[in-house]
């Protein structure tokens, strides 16, 4: 389930590897001795261009292939690289494009043409990409007698001074109007100049604030006294818990243990899950906490104020509970994969932000990233990508993985990685909440069974071949999937897909049994199926057996394998579209529904008919909530851009998750436009929304540092909403409707709550710096007006350098006398990191 590749309104740059063919064509003969591929390959240039189209109405996208001057292969040859969006040539061109399947292209020079060294030839094709991001990197070459090789023009780079990949093949994005998704898109730009009067817009003159807890506690204050020295360390005393259940906060505080140190008393009492009240006063802290969640958000709470108060604490009181009970990050393992290290260290810094859900995503066309046991096939194959037309070693190289794979992209968890994933999470009171999208999404574990049915009727064992097989070989359908893969969805109709699918289950179940914790909730995915099977002979039985809908196979599928877990105590979940589909009244009683249906096109009515089923609604809304989406409309920010073209700090932090409606008065849709949200079917009495969730998609994430560039500072605002409630959040009334600049949101309240979240938020940074998370700064917002440079921040007190083109870095103070452009950028904290820079004319 991609929301993040949801493509449909989105054609653009290409990028990466694909895979081969036999379909090759010749080339003038080479003269070099040795290797004469990687030769090539290293000296092809390969570039990849926005130009306007010939109506001058539009633009297009162009690939300039420049071949080396000599010592070009012998023989046929072929290029493989990747896109995210259907291609459509235009134009003459000396090359053949074929679709291979989901993102894999591939160029071949056209029969009875002769390729001249040293010439430059280009091929079009229709529409663009606003983002020097989106291209695929690591395009390849095939030829006769020879291993594919990457061509060295086509892999990404890192900038040194913000850590960040880059592709050096996409020619710079320069003119604005490309920005623009059609005549009636209002987009513009975030230049530097725009920019600082945003930033300035946002700006509150007030006092900052002296209690800098995130999230924000429901009732914090300073009580006279002396302060209490928590430098001299801190000693326990526990009544209803033990060390274990609040270890992780105490190793992960500025605080430590000793057995002279201040008092501090922890006791369990009644009230509202993952509460707390802390009392610090007269040389001793006294923490009440309705269980041991609450326990450990007290000690993160205090860790906190005690740190920026330089361990001399003054005496506080503080009354704290959660907004949601369900606070949640989603992270995409399938599309790119991510280390273990990276899910523990972002399980550290949830528990850090009392978020307390992590939704791993492990299974999807492009991958399958946990051992099961008895099936090696979806991680030996599974697991990995390269260049192998039968698929028989790996999977194809989606998403610019490259011919030989990648150990960056590539990967899976192993079943000790898992149960160490669930019981660090566990320790931190995080529920991990596995994710096998189903039925569509699933090439990866078609793929796999497939190569495990050739190999085990290889060896004489057809009945073993068939146990897990997911297709119906005798089915004739032929069907686009979103992603545009016309063989990545189970067969819902035949046996051997449940058996599968419960076969799955039950071995992460006992998984987490090893680990002590209880598997509580799997989502199956649920949306985006693309109906693959009206020509399968099985369902056509199956219909006729059961009197089924035959156009509405998809809720057939969810309602069993939702009873399949319900029987098992397990928690069905899925997404919004899929699970609006079924009859609520064959679904277990406790279902969880991801609501991802757009604010301005009938999300607000999904979100709310599915509450009032009864269910478990999880806001997971993709203008705000989808954090591969990017941060400000630049050529130069990366992330999917078909749900939101600007989804920054402020926009997550003035979020509205329980009056979905109100978003309209604060939101613009995705062309800039106001538009007017109808509560058209409002919530029920006694029906609510349940939680939130960050989802990050991994198509364009490639490392984990950029994982940590979408995720953060985004994450702390998503925090702050899942636990705290504004007072600036207009309550739900049912019925009531909000437009844009409606004013029904007091936007003063509004701003003033927002400049004291970006005062408590510096800290954060410098802690971030610590902890060595690439989180994004931002680039300067800045204006030369009659010879003089000014420049502010969207967030944090960061420290702001400049300098004329190519000078010498200067810190900026205020409003300073400059000649000519202008370029500037942002400081981390720890000044080991730099925003990337913007230039000011």
């Amino acid at each position: 389930m991609p929301k993040s590749s949801r493509i449909r309104h989105f054609r653009g740059l290409i990028g990466a590897a694909l895979f081969a063919t036999t379909a090759l064509v010749p080339i003038m003969a080479h003269t070099a001795a040795v290797n004469p591929v990687t030769y090539f390959t290293d000296h092809l240039g390969y570039k990849l261009s926005v130009i306007p189209n010939a109506s001058n109405d539009g633009f297009n996208t162009r690939l300039d292939l420049t071949l080396p001057k000599t010592d070009l292969p012998e023989g046929a040859w072929a290029l493989y690289f990747g896109s995210v969006s259907p291609l459509d040539l235009i134009g003459d061109t000396a090359f053949d494009l074929t679709h291979i399947n989901g993102d894999n292209y591939k160029l071949t020079p056209r029969a009875g043409v002769t390729l001249t060294p040293g010439e430059t030839y280009s091929v079009t094709w229709a529409g663009h990409s606003p983002s020097e991001y989106l291209a695929m990197p690591n395009a390849y070459i095939v030829a006769d007698g020879a291993p594919p090789v990457t061509i060295a023009a086509s892999r990404t780079k890192f900038d040194p001074a913000t850590g960040l990949e880059y592709l050096p093949f996409v020619t710079p994005i320069t003119d604005e109007a490309t920005t623009r998704k059609g005549p009636q898109d209002a987009t513009q730009w975030l230049t530097p100049e725009r920019a600082f009067v945003q930033n300035a817009s946002r700006e509150v003159a007030q006092a900052k604030p002296d209690i800098i807890i995130l999230p924000t506690p429901v009732a914090a204050k300073h009580l006279d006294g002396q302060p209490l020295d928590l430098g001299k360390g801190i000693a326990l005393k526990l009544t209803g818990l033990t060390i274990p259940d609040i270890k992780a906060a105490l190793d992960a505080s500025h605080l430590k243990l000793v057995a002279s140190g201040v008092p501090v008393e922890i006791t369990i009492n009644d009230g509202k899950p993952e509460s707390y009240h802390l009392l610090a006063q007269n040389g001793k802290i006294v923490i009440t906490a309705a269980d041991a969640a609450g326990a450990a958000y007290a000690v993160e709470s205090l860790s906190q104020q005690a740190a920026f108060e330089h361990n001399r604490l003054k005496p506080i009181e503080i009354s704290d509970a959660p907004r949601f009970g369900f606070r949640g990050l989603h992270i995409d393992l399938a599309r790119n994969f991510h280390s273990k290290t990276f899910i523990l260290n972002t399980i550290d810094q949830m528990a850090e932000y009392k978020l307390n859900r992590l939704h791993l995503h492990l299974g999807d066309d492009e991958g399958w990233r946990l051992a099961i046991n008895g099936l090696p096939e979806l991680t030996d194959i599974g697991s990995r990508r390269c260049h192998d037309l039968k698929e028989e070693a790996c999977l194809l190289p989606q998403l610019g993985a490259g011919p030989q794979g990648s150990k960056i992209v590539d990967g899976y968890l192993t079943r000790a990685d898992y149960i160490e994933i669930i019981r660090s999470a566990n320790a931190r009171h995080i529920e991990v909440i596995p994710s096998f999208d189903m039925p569509g999404h699933s090439r990866a574990a078609v793929r796999s069974m497939e190569a495990r049915y050739r190999r085990l009727m290889a060896e004489g064992k057809p009945e073993a071949a068939n146990e897990f097989r997911l297709q119906d070989p005798a089915d004739k359908t032929v069907y686009d999937s979103i992603q545009h893969y016309n063989d990545n969805t189970l067969n819902v109709c035949i046996p051997s897909t449940y058996h599968f699918i419960e076969t799955v289950i039950d071995d992460i179940r006992a998984m987490h049994t090893e680990a002590g914790v209880p598997l509580k909730i799997y989502h199956i995915g649920a949306d985006e199926t693309a109906g693959a099977w009206t020509d399968s002979p099985a369902c056509q039985a199956l219909v006729r057996a059961k009197g089924l809908d035959p156009a509405h196979m998809t809720p057939y599928f969810i309602t069993q394998v939702s009873q399949m877990l319900g029987q098992k105590g397990i928690e069905p979940a899925g997404w919004s579209d899929g699970m609006g589909h079924v009859k609520p009244e064959e679904m277990p009683k406790q279902v969880q529904s991801n609501s991802w249906g757009g604010l301005f096109s009938g999300g607000v009515a999904e979100a709310y008919r599915q509450a009032n089923r009864g269910w478990d609604i999880v806001m997971s809304t993709p203008e705000v909530l989808y954090l591969d989406m990017p941060y400000a409309p630049d050529p130069k920010e990366r992330g999917m851009d078909w749900a939101s073209r600007s989804t920054d700090l402020f926009k997550v932090f003035a979020f509205m998750p329980e009056n979905l409606g109100a978003n309209a008065s604060l939101m613009t849709d995705i062309q800039a436009h106001g538009q007017t949200i109808l509560d058209s079917e409002p919530l029920e009495a006694g029906r609510k929304i349940t939680g939130m969730q960050g989802q990050l998609w991994s198509e364009g994430v490639r490392a984990d540092s950029i994982a940590d560039y979408m995720f953060y500072p985004r994450v702390l605002a998503l925090a702050e909403r899942a636990w705290h409630t504004a007072t600036w959040e207009p309550a739900y009334v049912a019925g009531k409707s909000y437009r844009y600049g409606d004013r029904q949101v007091d936007g003063q309240a509004l701003l003033a709550d927002w400049q004291g979240f970006n005062d408590r938020l510096t800290p954060r940074l410098a802690e971030l710096d610590r902890e060595k998370v690439a989180y994004r700064l931002p680039p300067p917002g800045a204006r030369v007006t009659g010879g003089i440079f000014e420049a502010n921040l969207a967030y944090g007190d960061l420290k702001i350098q400049y300098r004329t083109q190519g000078g010498k870095w200067l810190t900026y103070h205020d409003a300073v006398e400059v000649k000519g452009p202008i370029e500037t950028r942002s400081v981390a904290p720890d000044g080991q990191r730099y925003s990337r820079i913007v230039t000011v004319k």
